[in-house]
């Protein structure tokens, strides 16, 4: 048959002559590193592009400007655990400092406080004789009361601190404690061991023998001379102590000036078992 009527014949491998190999065909081969599953997309950038933001088209090139990147949140706030809160509490060295100070202001304050009562309010006295008992005895100690005479006069039977002035001055007597007795212009006697006020018997229960008074000699610095009675001169009261038979008082060194007195004894404090008022 000529080359116009030629027609493909399939080739049976079979039917090769024998000897002869088939042909070969040329088959695309697969890289096994590929795999045989769709081909690997792009490596995709760890931020936002506009092309991502309009739908993913594509059709919109990113540029650097353009780039939204996403923001990261960290792991902690603080890496070094919970956030530190001031509770305004102190070094213990400036709370040592604090505590001086303060402790430091109470002790003066207090200091200043006691100056200011000693002086001006009240003082605490010995008694160191027995010129005054049975109401007080050798050791006790009591409670002036300063300003006492500020507020008030001067009352009969009250026990008065005082600063001796005359003849007990220049014997060197300190302060003394005695009882007043006669009053600014009254008459002080004395007849069968009873103080008479005026000419009428002072009731005296504070002693212990009511006729123990000795009778009056010459009392310095009384109106009427101080011959066996005493005129009280004004702005002065007549003192006595209670012990009548073992106590120098205004009987030896007359009256006694007002504004020579420290002030009033109110009270007994020790001690403890004789805490009492007077």
């Amino acid at each position: 048959m000529d080359e116009s009527g030629a027609r493909a014949v399939p080739v049976d491998e079979s039917a090769a002559p024998p000897g002869h190999a088939p042909p070969a065909i040329d088959e695309p081969q697969l890289d096994e590193s590929e795999g045989a599953g769709p081909p690997k997309a792009a490596e995709r950038p760890n931020f936002l592009t506009r092309a991502d933001l309009e739908g993913g088209s594509g059709s919109v090139s990113a540029v650097p400007d353009e780039t939204f990147v996403i923001p990261t949140l960290p792991a902690e706030v603080d890496q070094g655990g919970p956030e530190s809160v001031d509770l305004g509490i102190p070094d213990r060295r400036v709370g040592g400092r604090r505590a001086i100070l303060e402790w430091g202001s109470v002790v003066v304050g207090a200091l200043v406080l006691a100056i200011v009562v000693r002086t001006f309010l009240f003082g605490a006295y010995y008694i160191p004789s027995p010129s005054m008992e049975p109401t007080l005895s050798i050791g006790d100690r009591i409670v002036v009361n300063k300003v006492s005479y500020r507020l008030h006069d001067v009352n009969r039977g009250d026990l008065v601190v005082f600063t001796p002035s005359g003849t007990a001055a220049a014997q060197g007597i300190d302060d003394l404690i005695k009882r007043v007795i006669g009053l600014p212009g009254e008459t002080v006697t004395v007849a069968d061991g009873r103080v008479l006020i005026d000419g009428g018997m002072l009731i005296e229960p504070y002693l212990a023998d009511p006729f123990s008074t000795g009778d009056l000699q010459t009392v310095p610095w009384c109106l009427d001379g101080g011959v066996a009675k005493c005129t009280v001169p004004a702005d002065h009261v007549f003192v006595m102590g209670d012990n009548r038979a073992n106590s120098r008082d205004s009987r030896s060194f007359g009256p006694v000036p007002i504004d020579s007195i420290a002030g009033r004894a109110f009270a007994r404090f020790w001690p403890l078992g004789s805490l009492d008022r007077l």
